[in-house]
């Protein structure tokens, strides 16, 4: 054989093993990870969204879920997954759900024992044990848990098999924890930023080895790593501990880092396609807008306090559901406030996207419409569930998914609701 076609023969061998799977794609009919496919919020709008419901009215059906959690569901297929966890049995789980009828069809426990042992400072009165969303493959559900002072990735089989699971780092509570993994290729990427010293960390999907870690200061900080193609090439975004800070998703260098994010941050970045928008509340408020290509730049910087819920961005607006209970649109490009108004309640959700529409639900349990629109404010419906709610709402294929905790007794239940015509056969 030639030495031109052996070499090229060898060269094909070695690089086979180490070829880059694609990131899994999905109908439109899934919502597979945290803020779903766009990752930034957005509902496809081939099916409209209902827009007036209520305790007795439009829900499809409502399941009791055991234990507590403030994490949303994924959609796959006609299977849901959420995760909770059970203080009474010590217990943290993925719940695997029928999506038509609601029935639970499996629970995975994924740690057993004194998950909740936290040492020195309790979480934020707030937060759960179980606060952070699934995201799929399509072959695997990825999971993160907090777990007796560290932090842990675990990949479960859709048929409730325990595949792996990574130990990120130790983790000292703060307020709690709640990040999401995000899907990037053949890679799952978890964060885990803390006053030890936290890790973003990309693992094998299949393997659940690390192909790369990239340590944190040691801040307390609380956002899930986001994937955005912006400026012409996928970048892993991370806000807080200070820092705006963008990871090559293959190898985990960074493209670039700067000051321009307050300590302590909860929401997910959106992006324009030339910008991405960072907002935090500890110790100061702001929302501000960094130029992702490496310039260092940043456009804008505003005095407003959007703490917890993400934002929003359509047509070169943001759109807020403020953690006070306003409603505010900003100018993308300038930074400038195009209008506000007052919803009422606390906001711990974010909002989501659905056909022109904008679905903010407040922690009472209160989900308001309005048109996502910069000339004025328009509120088109508000609904009300009796009960509280801290996760997000899944808005897909033309359902509402919204998980909610009523008391009574001295004892709390939380509920998945499906809103929307029932599909289940009589």
């Amino acid at each position: 054989m030639p030495k031109p076609i052996l070499s090229l023969l060898l060269l094909t061998l070695i690089a086979a093993p180490n070829a880059y799977s694609q990131t899994p794609t999905f109908p439109e009919t899934d919502w597979p990870w945290w803020r779903g496919q766009t990752r930034q919020g957005v509902a496809f709008a081939a099916k409209s969204p209902p827009i007036r419901w209520s305790e007795e009215d439009g829900v499809a059906w409502k399941t009791p879920i055991p234990g507590r959690g403030h994490g949303a569901p994924i959609l796959l297929g006609d299977q849901i997954f959420l995760i909770t966890a059970d203080e009474s049995r010590r217990v943290q789980s993925l719940l695997c759900l029928d999506r038509n009828r609601g029935k639970q069809l499996w629970e995975t426990v994924v740690h057993q024992g004194e998950f909740y042992n936290v040492g020195k400072r309790e979480a934020n009165q707030k937060s759960s044990w179980a606060s952070s969303t699934p995201a799929t493959d399509g072959k695997r559900v990825f999971v993160n848990f907090y777990c007796d002072k560290a932090v842990y990735t675990s990949a479960v089989a859709l048929d409730g098999e325990l595949l792996w699971q990574q130990r990120l780092c130790d983790y000292e509570i703060h307020q709690g924890y709640g990040s999401s993994p995000a899907i990037h290729q053949d890679l799952v990427i978890s964060s885990a930023d803390n006053k030890l010293g936290g890790v973003v960390a990309a693992m094998e999907r299949e393997t659940g080895e690390f192909v790369w870690k990239h340590q944190r200061p040691e801040l307390p900080n609380y956002p899930s790593p986001i994937i955005l193609n912006v400026a012409g090439k996928d970048q892993v975004i991370m806000t807080g501990c200070d820092l705006v800070t963008s990871l090559n998703p293959r190898t985990g260098e960074v493209n670039w880092e700067i000051e321009g994010a307050t300590t302590e941050c909860v929401t997910s970045t959106v992006t324009d396609g030339t910008h991405v928008f960072t907002s935090g509340g500890y110790p100061k408020n702001h929302v501000s807008a960094v130029v992702a290509d490496g310039s260092g730049k940043i456009a804008w910087e505003v005095n407003t306090r959007n703490y917890v819920p993400s934002m929003l961005e359509k047509d070169g607006y943001l759109y807020m559901s403020l953690d006070a209970g306003v409603a505010t649109c900003v100018d993308a490009k300038t930074g400038e406030t195009m209008w506000k108004s007052r919803l009422g309640g606390t906001f711990t959700a974010s909002p989501v996207l659905a056909g022109g529409m904008i679905y903010a639900t407040n922690e009472e349990g209160e989900t308001f419409i309005f048109k996502a629109a910069p000339d004025k404010f328009e509120l088109i419906a508000e609904n009300k569930l009796n009960g509280t709610t801290f996760a997000t709402p899944v808005i897909c294929d033309g359902k509402i998914y919204l998980r909610v905790a009523k008391t009574g007794d001295g004892q709390t239940q939380d509920y998945l609701y499906c809103i929307g015509p029932s599909t289940a056969a009589p």
